[in-house]
């Protein structure tokens, strides 16, 4: 049976209440500013990072307690969870992609939906989020419950499984509410760092529990924990808006190949979506739009564009082209806008304009051919 001795009501609260806030922000973040809320949950600023750090932070944490512990029986299964914070918080990155800007194996290419080097978003999207649902409840909620019982608690602590302190439960158990009823929109970004932060303080408490002496109170260094994911998400944020590959003729081919890419949507051979935003790979195959593989851009390879990024339609930074289709209302015309993330390989931009160091060009309804 688990036993956290210094995890009681207050200390419970405290990590509660901290994964709680991070629900209430999105909420009021969203209602306040849609725009800033959309920055906010783009890939590579601080939200998608302090998760990074959280997950990362609590691997680490969990394979200390492995190292620290002699017989195999009590070893297994702290290591096993510490490789799975690992795992996730590499994949929440891409495994590097975006900082290196390599070129995915072609099988991720045309396989993932988001052409990045991550295995998760091969998985089929209702195994994904099954998964997902039994590690927070199963893990973060039933687990601990049983480990109450003492004949069953006893006996799984024998073969070395342990448990969250059950006083983190209502956060899992929260985590896990806020991925099901998904209130708004991007709720699973949000939903990764509370996760990583319920595995983080999970990690500490074991740390805590195996420990001869603790210099802080264990409400303490859950704050702090929390304030050092925050601070250093924002800092790798931060670092991530600088441009990684200054070469001026990337951003030259960048723009000849949007342009090649424009005359195609404007030659009347590619359909109008109106409201859609996806990888323009992804949206060619979605809505069979092959003239994109066979229009004025695919010719480009016989220039020089390579032939892989001609046939997965990426940019010189090794990653998609968007489109985004914005539909006409009655203060503004419709346009399309076909855009790479730029030098600096994250979307800057917001739905209306074109930010930072993105590169696009803007097709509007009266441009189309009829």
């Amino acid at each position: 049976m688990t036993d956290y001795p210094g995890i009681g009501i207050k200390v419970g609260a405290a990590a509660n209440l901290i994964v709680g806030a991070v629900a209430v922000y999105a909420a009021v973040l969203i209602a306040l500013d849609a725009d800033l809320y959309y920055l906010t949950v783009q890939e590579d600023e601080t939200l998608e990072w302090a998760s990074f750090w959280a997950f990362l932070g609590a691997g680490f944490v969990y394979l200390r307690c492995a190292w620290r512990t002699d017989a195999f029986a009590h070893l297994w299964f702290p290591a096993a969870l510490g490789i799975f914070c690992l795992f996730v918080a590499l994949e929440e990155i891409s495994w590097g992609q975006r900082l290196i800007g390599y070129r995915p194996p072609e099988y991720f290419l045309e396989n993932n939906f988001q052409q990045e080097l991550n295995v998760h978003n091969i998985v089929d999207t209702d195994l994904r989020k099954l998964a997902l649902r039994v590690v927070i409840f199963g893990y973060g909620v039933a687990l601990p419950l049983v480990m109450l019982l003492p004949t069953i608690g006893i006996r799984l602590g024998r073969i070395g499984i342990v448990a969250p302190p059950v006083a983190f439960a209502p956060a899992f158990l929260l985590t896990g509410a806020f991925q099901l009823v998904y209130p708004i929109r991007f709720t699973g970004e949000w939903v990764e760092l509370m996760l990583g932060l319920c595995f983080l303080f999970s990690a500490l408490a074991l740390r805590d529990r195996d420990s001869a002496a603790v210099a802080l109170r264990p409400e303490a260094r859950y704050a702090i924990a929390w304030a050092a994911v925050l601070a250093v998400g924002v800092g790798s944020a931060a670092l991530s808006r600088y441009q990684r590959d200054r070469d001026p003729t990337n951003v030259i081919a960048a723009r000849l190949e949007l342009e090649a890419l424009q005359r195609d949507f404007e030659s009347g051979n590619v359909d109008r979506w109106c409201g859609t935003h996806k990888r323009l790979y992804t949206f060619a195959r979605q809505y069979d739009e092959d003239y994109l593989f066979a229009g004025e851009f695919a010719a480009l390879a016989r220039r020089g564009l390579p032939e892989q990024r001609a046939a997965y339609l990426i940019d010189p930074w090794n990653n998609a082209y968007w489109l985004r289709d914005n539909c006409s209302d009655e203060a503004r015309e419709g346009i399309t806008l076909i855009y790479s993330a730029g030098p600096n390989r994250k979307r800057d931009s917001t739905k209306w304009e074109i930010r930072g160091d993105d590169i696009a060009v803007v097709i509007r309804d009266s441009d189309r051919q009829p």
